[in-house]
C-alpha cells in the first residue's frame, strides 16, 4: 500500500530582477541590502580607493531626489561644520611676548642704569627667539599654493615696503637725520620681516632634508665666521634660522608638556635664575652677541672662541623660550584677542619710541630712578596694549594686511595651452587631430585617478599675524626686532 504525502504547498516565485537591480530580500529580511559585488550600474562610478563604500538607506544615505544629509523633510538647510577655534595659549604667548618687545626697545635709551641694564640683556636673550619658533611651528604648512603664496607678499612683503619707508621718512622729517631710502637695508625694526619672507620662502626644503636642525644650524654658525655685509640683514637672517627650522620640526604634543602643572613651575625658576644670571653678565659680555647682526671679528674674538659662544647662546634661548612658554596661561583671558593682532604693536611702537628720543624725553633725570624706570615699563606696556587693540587694526589694515586682489592672477603653469579658436574641421582632423585624442586620453586617464586618489585630511586653520601668517610673527604672523641700543643724538639703522 503507497502512502501518500500531501505535496507542500507552492511558494509564489519572486520575480526574476532586471540587469542591475537588487534581488528582493526573503520574508522577514528586513530592507535589501545594496549588492557589493559585480560591476556598478551603468553611469555609477565605483568608491575611490580607500574611501567607504556607499551606505545603505538604514545609515542614513540620501537617495536621488531626496533632502540632503542632515536635511530635514521640512527643507532645513544643513548645519555649516563648525570652524575650528584657535588655541587661546598661542595668542597668549604673543601678547605677553610683544609686551616684552616693546618694553625692551624702550629699556634701550636707559642702559647707563643697572636695573635697566640687566633687564634688557634678559630679555633680549629670548624674545625674538620665542616669536621666532613660535611663527616656524604655524608655517609647518607652508607651500607655494597659490593663497598661501599671496599671502605671504600681502602680510609680509607689502608691510616691509611700506614701513621701510615710513620709518626712513620719519626718521627724515622727525629726526632731521638724511634721508636714505634703501629696501636692501632693513631699517630698525623692518629686519624681521625681511627675514621672515625667506624663512617662509625656505619651508619646503627644510620639510625634505633628513637632518633639518643641524644642517641649519651649520649654516649659522658658518656665517658669522666671515662678514657677509649688512645687504638684507643676511647675518640675522641665516644667524637666527635654527629658531625657525626648531618650530617647523615641533608637534602639538609637545606644547603639551609645557602646559603641565609642574613645568609652570619648572618655568618660573628657570626665568628667575635666567635674569640672575643676565645681571652677572652684563658687565662682562659684549652686548652686541644679543644681536645675532655681527660676525665674530666685529666682536673681536676668534672662530672657535666666537662659535662656542653661539653655541651657548641657542641652548640658553631655547631653554629660556621654553621656560616661557610654561608660564602662559593656557585660557582665555582679557589679552587672547589681542595676541592675534600683535604684527601692528611690533610695526607701529617703533614710531613712539623714535619719537622720544627725537625729542629728547629720555634724557630726562627722574627716568635714571628705580620708580622712573618702572614707570617707563608700565608706559610700554599700555602702549603695546593699545596698539594691538581693535581701533588701530581697523585703521592700520590696509598697511599691514592689504586687499589686494587686483594685484594677482590665476596661477600660470607653463604647460597649459591657450585656446586661440578653432582651425577649421578638416585640417584639424589630420596629426593634430591625433595628437590632441592622446591628450584628451590623458587628460581623462589623469582625472580618473584624481578621482581614485584618496583624500588628504584638511590642515588645521593657521592663526594669523604670525603671519602672524604674525603674520607668526608678531605675527606672520604673528615679532619684535631686537636693535642696537640707540644714540642720543641720531636713530641709527638697526
Amino acid at each position: 500500500m503507497m502512502a501518500h504525502s500531501t505535496p507542500p504547498t507552492t511558494a509564489p516565485q519572486p520575480r526574476t530582477p532586471a540587469p542591475g537591480e537588487d534581488p528582493p530580500a526573503p520574508d522577514g529580511a528586513g530592507p535589501a541590502v545594496p549588492r557589493q559585488a559585480g560591476p556598478p550600474a551603468s553611469g555609477a562610478s565605483s568608491p575611490a580607493p580607500g574611501t567607504s563604500s556607499p551606505a545603505s538607506p538604514a545609515s542614513g544615505s540620501a537617495a536621488p531626489g531626496s533632502p540632503a544629509s542632515g536635511a530635514s523633510s521640512s527643507g532645513t538647510a544643513p548645519a555649516a561644520p563648525r570652524r575650528k577655534e584657535r588655541d587661546p595659549f598661542f595668542d597668549n604667548a604673543k601678547f605677553l611676548a610683544i609686551l616684552l618687545v616693546v618694553i625692551g626697545h624702550s629699556l634701550a635709551y636707559r642702559l647707563d642704569v643697572p636695573m635697566a641694564k640687566g633687564l634688557y640683556l634678559f630679555i633680549y636673550m629670548f624674545h625674538m627667539p620665542m616669536f621666532i619658533v613660535v611663527t616656524g611651528y604655524f608655517s609647518r604648512n607652508w607651500t607655494f599654493a597659490g593663497g598661501k603664496a599671496r599671502k605671504l607678499i600681502t602680510n609680509v612683503g607689502v608691510p616691509y615696503v611700506v614701513f621701510e619707508i615710513a620709518y626712513s621718512l620719519y626718521d627724515w622729517q622727525v629726526g632731521r637725520n638724511e634721508l636714505e631710502i634703501s629696501l636692501l637695508d632693513p631699517y630698525f625694526l623692518t629686519w624681521f620681516l625681511c627675514a621672515l619672507f625667506f624663512w617662509r620662502l625656505s619651508t619646503p626644503v627644510w620639510q625634505q632634508i633628513r637632518w633639518p636642525l643641524a644642517v641649519a644650524l651649520a649654516f649659522s654658525l658658518l656665517s658669522y665666521m666671515s662678514d657677509l655685509g649688512n645687504t638684507f640683514n643676511i647675518h640675522r637672517v641665516i644667524g637666527l634660522l635654527p629658531f625657525y627650522v626648531l618650530g617647523l620640526l615641533l608637534k602639538p604634543e609637545h606644547f603639551e608638556y609645557l602646559k603641565r602643572p609642574a613645568a609652570r613651575v619648572l618655568g618660573t625658576l628657570t626665568l628667575a635664575g635666567g635674569l640672575a644670571v643676565a645681571y652677572l653678565a652684563m658687565d662682562r659680555m659684549n652686548r652686541a652677541w644679543i644681536y645675532w647682526k655681527d660676525p665674530h671679528e666685529e666682536l673681536g674674538v676668534d672662530n672657535v672662541t666666537g662659535t662656542v659662544m653661539r653655541l651657548g647662546m641657542f641652548v640658553a634661548a631655547t631653554v629660556l623660550v621654553a621656560a616661557f612658554l610654561a608660564i602662559v596661561p593656557k585660557r582665555k583671558t582679557w589679552f587672547t584677542k589681542l595676541g592675534s593682532t600683535t604684527l601692528y604693536a611690533y610695526l607701529l611702537h617703533g614710531f613712539v619710541t623714535r619719537l622720544l628720543q627725537f625729542t629728547d624725553w629720555w634724557d630726562a633725570e627722574w627716568l635714571n630712578t628705580v620708580p622712573g624706570l618702572l614707570a617707563v615699563i608700565a608706559g610700554a606696556a599700555v602702549v603695546g596694549t593699545f596698539l594691538c587693540s581693535k581701533p588701530v587694526v581697523t585703521c592700520m589694515s590696509w598697511a599691514l594686511e592689504p586687499k589686494m586682489k587686483w594685484a594677482f592672477t590665476p596661477l600660470r603653469r607653463p604647460g597649459a595651452k591657450s585656446s586661440k579658436g578653432a582651425k577649421g574641421a578638416g585640417g584639424a582632423q589630420g596629426s593634430g587631430g591625433r595628437r590632441g585624442g592622446g591628450g584628451r586620453r590623458a587628460g581623462t586617464r589623469r582625472a580618473g585617478a584624481e578621482r581614485t586618489a584618496p583624500e588628504r585630511p584638511a590642515e588645521p586653520a593657521e592663526p594669523a599675524a604670525m603671519d602672524a601668517e604674525p603674520a607668526a610673527a608678531p605675527a606672520a604672523a604673528s615679532s619684535g626686532a631686537p636693535s642696537e641700543a640707540p644714540s642720543a643724538n641720531s636713530a641709527p639703522r638697526a
